[in-house]
């Protein structure tokens, strides 16, 4: 578990991390560069849930032999099923990580929303529907793994 008191942002005590896989955590559906070791570091303090429409049929190859839930989404409304997964696991205990549009509402709903501007970009309405903003995944792990760093980027 993450805890951390931000002033004017409130508490985060999550557990869980649910990411988003195409575009966030890869490209081209591979796992972009320290992702794998990353993520197992994240898995042993908090609950690790991947979502994804898996747009190139490669999130289960690429993330074998990490300890995640991975759920690969299908049909109509996937940005309303990754929300209904983010309600089921309570909001308030997720930090979320997403760059596409279907993202957007999980961003929204998660007690933290990490929108990640990768090699495939990041469609605006999940930027501004997240509560920071990076560059790259890797920062947005790094924020997960060193809570400290989000608190000059949120306190009020």
């Amino acid at each position: 578990m993450v805890s951390l008191d931000i002033p004017g942002f409130g508490r985060l005590d999550v557990r869980h991390l649910v990411s988003d896989f195409t575009g966030t955590l890869s490209v081209d559906g591979l796992l972009l560069p320290n992702v794998a070791e990353l993520l197992t570091e994240a898995g042993r303090i908090m609950n690790l849930h991947i979502l994804t429409a898996d747009t190139l049929q490669r999130a289960h190859t690429a993330l074998k032999g990490i300890d995640c839930t991975l759920t690969v989404l299908s049909g109509a409304a996937i940005d309303r099923q990754k929300e209904a997964y983010l309600q089921n696991l309570g909001p308030d205990q997720v930090v979320a990580i997403g760059n596409g549009s279907n993202d957007r509402l999980m961003l929204k709903a998660a007690r933290l929303g990490i929108a990640v501007i990768e090699g495939e970009g990041c469609a605006v309405d999940a930027l501004l529907q997240a509560d920071i903003a990076v560059r790259s995944i890797q920062d947005a792990l790094g924020l997960v793994l060193h809570p400290m760093r989000c608190m000059a980027t949120l306190r009020v």
